[in-house]
């Protein structure tokens, strides 16, 4: 009796399974016949209400008929994939010897554009614009900018080293150093560039990043001229005035120093990931160039003075743009690049 119900199960579900026109039908068939509650598995269960001399043949038919069900089902399912393969290569074949659909105009990156804004900007102010290698050594990196091995400032900055003791430069302001080299003072300059650092990369911090460093040296410089220049690239960036704070910053190269922080034009002020809840984005550090960095650049402070600031161009372009993740700006996506 059991053997005729084994043979009629196997033939009613082999014919289903070749009926079933979808992957899901397929699988309700699976779980009905060779399910963990499945037809097959009550069967084993009465398997102990079998005499014990019959027992050995009929799970050898139970066995045989599991068997040929689960290649089945194997079978069929690999022609669903099959075809779903196929449908998906017949949907998105291309032909590659075609040609091309017309050139696709391209744009300049949002870095860019805000840093050739910002150069014509300083160059119609009179300032020149210098550019640096973006290998440096520790002296223009560090030591000239009166920030010695033994200085804490350089665990502020998380440097890329190479194995020739030169680094990643962590900042612009080692072109402040060439320029005072080069030309002396009277000195005013700005030095955009891209930049390093060795830092866990999240919304508001990556380790590639843009700054654009200033610099001026004369005589008689003073906080005043330094404010005036802020002032002057964040209204012509921002084509308004926005809401900025100064406040005291320790920085080796300038005495004093300052912070200047713009308000999140991300969130407005409440807090976001992009300024860390504060509302306040640090845009600007900047203040008055400490002597001994003259003085290492060939320049008697006792004549001449100056102020530098180093601007985040990166953080400028995500406030410029309203860009929530830093990520974006280095991240190669052309739907994102697109808008600009």
């Amino acid at each position: 009796m059991m053997e005729g119900q084994l043979q009629q199960l196997a033939a009613s579900t082999l014919a289903r399974i070749g009926e079933a026109a979808t992957p899901e039908q397929l699988e309700s068939v699976r779980v009905e016949v060779l399910g963990r509650k499945g037809t097959l598995a009550q069967i084993s269960k009465d398997m102990g209400k079998i005499a014990a001399e019959e027992r050995a043949r009929v799970g050898k038919l139970l066995n045989a008929a599991k068997n040929e069900l689960e290649g089945a089902l194997d079978r069929r399912q690999s022609e669903f994939e099959q075809a779903a393969l196929q449908a998906r290569l017949d949907k998105e074949w291309i032909d590659v010897t075609l040609p091309a659909p017309g050139v696709r105009p391209g744009s300049l990156h949002p870095l860019t554009q805000i840093q050739q804004e910002l150069e014509d900007l300083f160059i119609s102010m009179g300032v020149a614009v210098l550019y640096g290698p973006e290998v440096e050594t520790e002296y223009n990196n560090f030591d000239a900018l009166n920030i010695p091995p033994d200085h804490p400032a350089r665990d502020m900055q998380d440097t890329f080293w190479l194995s020739d003791g030169h680094c990643l430069r962590t900042h612009t302001s080692p072109v402040q150093v060439r320029g005072m080299a080069r030309f002396g003072p009277p000195l005013l300059m700005i030095a955009p560039g891209r930049v390093f650092r060795n830092e866990e990369v999240d919304p508001s911090h990556e380790h590639t990043f843009y700054q654009l460093e200033g610099m001026m040296v004369d005589r008689n410089v003073s906080i005043a001229n330094m404010l005036y220049f802020m002032k002057t690239l964040l209204r012509h960036i921002f084509k308004r005035d926005v809401t900025v704070r100064l406040r005291p910053g320790y920085f080796p190269f300038v005495e004093p120093g300052f912070e200047l922080d713009i308000q999140c034009l991300i969130c407005g002020g409440p807090g976001c990931p992009v300024c860390k809840q504060s509302g306040w984005v640090e845009l600007l550090p900047c203040g008055l160039v400490h002597p001994n960095v003259l003085r290492m650049g060939g320049i008697d402070p006792d004549e001449w003075s100056g102020f530098a600031f180093g601007l985040g161009l990166t953080r400028l372009v995500m406030m410029r743009y309203a860009i929530d993740d830093i990520r974006h700006l280095q991240g190669g996506d052309l739907r994102f690049l697109r808008q600009f």
